[in-house]
């Protein structure tokens, strides 16, 4: 298939890489974006890609805890323009579902049919569009929820600990929001098996690629048990990066996250993070063509 420049541009924006890597990477999967990923990572030392290169979905953050410490509420609420995000109505409007998701545990599906009116009579007054998107709950029978939310609301997390200790739970649940890259389990042991199997692909592929690179540049190559002893250590190390207790505390980055939860006898049971427009984009408007389309139209009228 023919590959546009707005595909490349899209996936140049999402890796950083030159244009012409990113044009073969697509030819090579018929345009699949996310497959053109999985095959820059095989080949270069990418580790991973932006959810989006440009977020085109704005909006808040909302948290709601108890006051107990038992229960903890984050929901991402959408709107069109980073400027109609600051209206207090609608910073109102996100609390209030915030709240409503804290009491009920509600899914975002659940909410967005509770506030169906409130949110349409916003949606005209605004004259923006607005979604209710996700939401994270998470409560404990025992032990204690810590939450945060960064200063600008566009990013937040919770922690389930398995001990009462308030402060413990805010600094691991600022660590998930901080951290980068963003912790994907508690422990390595935790990861499905198929993002497992991709990452050994990825990785296997990108080891026996700088593997040839080196022979050729040497003219030694390398016994097969070094390759494998290669590809393990890299393994390893992915599973250090995106397992939570094995992350580097960033409070104290001499102290991994293990550590902190050993010193004060907890755990984290799981944890959830929200960033507002993780994920989504938007096709770019042509201005251009906007324009022309518009000025096409007057014309048909006038006459």
């Amino acid at each position: 298939m023919s590959i546009t420049a707005k595909q490349v541009k899209a996936l140049r924006e999402r890796t950083g890489l030159g244009m012409m890597d990113c044009k073969a990477a697509l030819e090579a999967v018929d345009g699949d974006l996310e497959a053109a990923i999985d095959e820059l990572r095989k080949k270069s030392a990418l580790k991973a890609a932006k959810k989006s290169g440009r977020t085109a979905a704005q909006g808040l953050l909302g948290l709601k805890a108890a006051a107990d410490g038992k229960r903890a509420a984050l929901v991402e609420v959408n709107i069109e323009t980073d400027f109609a995000a600051r209206n207090p109505k609608f910073i109102a409007f996100v609390d209030e579902v915030a709240t409503a998701a804290l009491q009920t545990g509600e899914s975002a599906a659940g909410l967005a049919a509770a506030f169906a009116a409130m949110r349409e009579a916003l949606v005209q007054e605004i004259g923006e569009n607005i979604r209710i998107r996700r939401v994270a709950f998470l409560a404990a029978a025992d032990g204690a929820v810590g939450a945060y939310l960064h200063n600008d609301r566009r990013k937040g997390a919770l922690v389930e600990l398995s001990v009462g200790d308030a402060e413990l739970g805010r600094d691991l649940a600022m660590h998930v929001t901080a951290h980068d890259p963003t912790p994907l389990v508690v422990r390595s042991e935790d990861l499905d098996e198929a993002t497992v199997a991709k990452e050994k692909e990825i990785i296997a592929a990108r080891t026996a690629a700088d593997v040839a690179a080196e022979q050729v540049r040497t003219g030694k190559a390398k016994p097969p048990i070094v390759v494998e002893k290669m590809t393990e250590g890299r393994l390893r190390k992915f599973f250090a990066e995106v397992s939570l207790i094995d992350q580097a505390f960033v409070k104290d980055p001499q102290l991994k996250v293990g550590k902190l939860l050993q010193g004060k006898g907890a755990e984290v049971r799981r944890f959830a993070k929200l960033e507002v427009g993780d994920g989504i984009a938007v096709p770019e408007e042509d201005f251009a063509a906007e324009v022309a389309a518009q000025a096409a139209a007057a014309g048909q009228g006038a006459g």
